[in-house]
């Protein structure tokens, strides 16, 4: 037999370490701040592409010194060619003159002949369009938690479908502050690569979660009335704890390859996608089996004691 894990009666040890990891990272931002790119703050972004090494501490000198601004610099590759690219970012009300740019290129070639700069874009991002994408974008991550609420709600009504998927809906909130907190700490200001980290965590996560919700219906119809509800979900959890660990840990090992590569080749822009990633997924199986699963269970208790204490 199976060793079995008391995930349930540890549930108030998971619930705190939950509660100050969250208040750990909201404070840390609200003490060191939030960046937002250009795509949601507005300013201007100048693309280049580039052969051999680039060097981001000299650089972030030089661009500063031939543009006036202050600056952020990340390297990348084109999807079209796949050569190496160098992205510029003036985050603000900032926008940058056709003059300046060709003033920046000659300033490029110059100082880097080896490097074969060559501009491939420039965008000029208005502050109220950024500020527009930046809503629509939170727009999509709410809806897609409600759809998912609905759906749970109606797929587990048998055994109580809307406290199910409210206490999915707290577990998804959890894994999307960790992500949230990845960026912030890593002092990478919120761009798109954010938001699809978001949208992706929530795919993983929710499905974790209706697979052990799955099972917690189906023991229900094998076990009936002979199985308390704290037990019922804990045997589920335990029962697929395997699964969720070996499916997350071959998606880590495919998240960490494309670390690896873009630490190695110097792919910022991937690897700002892939690590939070990586933790996303990882706080995503513990949201599964220590969060969702023990505060259903925390709200079903203390309805039953409600319940019992108004009869009395």
């Amino acid at each position: 037999m199976k060793k079995q894990y008391d995930i349930i009666g540890n549930r108030k040890k998971f619930f705190l370490f939950s509660a100050i990891l969250i208040a750990f990272i909201l404070l840390f931002s609200l003490i060191f701040g939030v960046e937002m790119d250009i795509q949601f703050k507005g300013g201007a972004m100048l693309t280049y592409g580039y052969e051999g090494e680039a060097r981001l501490s000299e650089l972030q000198g030089t661009i500063e010194q031939a543009l006036g601004s202050n600056v952020t610099l990340q390297t990348g590759s084109s999807i079209a060619t796949g050569a190496q690219t160098l992205t510029i970012s003036m985050p603000g009300t900032q926008t940058v003159e056709t003059a300046a740019v060709e003033a920046l290129g000659e300033t490029l070639a110059q100082t880097y002949p080896e490097s074969s700069f060559r501009q491939l874009s420039m965008n000029n991002v208005d502050p109220t369009i950024g500020k527009e994408f930046f809503m629509k974008s939170v727009v999509a991550v709410v809806a897609a938690s409600l759809l998912i609420l609905v759906y749970i709600a109606i797929r587990f009504k048998n055994i109580g479908g809307w406290p199910a998927g409210c206490m999915a809906i707290v577990a998804l909130i959890h894994d999307l502050i960790v992500v949230f907190g990845v960026f912030v700490l890593m002092r990478v200001p919120l761009n798109g690569n954010f938001i699809a980290a978001l949208l992706t965590i929530l795919g993983y996560s929710i499905n974790d979660t209706v697979v052990i919700y799955d099972r917690v219906r189906e023991n229900r119809r094998l076990h009936g009335g002979s199985m308390d509800f704290a037990t019922l979900v804990n045997t589920s959890i335990n029962q697929s704890l395997a699964r969720s660990v070996k499916t997350t840990v071959t998606t880590l090992l495919a998240l960490g390859t494309v670390c690896v590569v873009s630490i190695v080749f110097g792919l910022d822009s991937i690897f700002t996608f892939a690590f939070p990633l990586i933790i996303g997924m990882i706080s995503g199986v513990y949201s599964t089996v220590c969060i969702a699963g023990p505060l259903w269970v925390e709200w079903e208790t203390r309805k039953t004691r409600t319940g019992k204490a108004k009869k009395a």
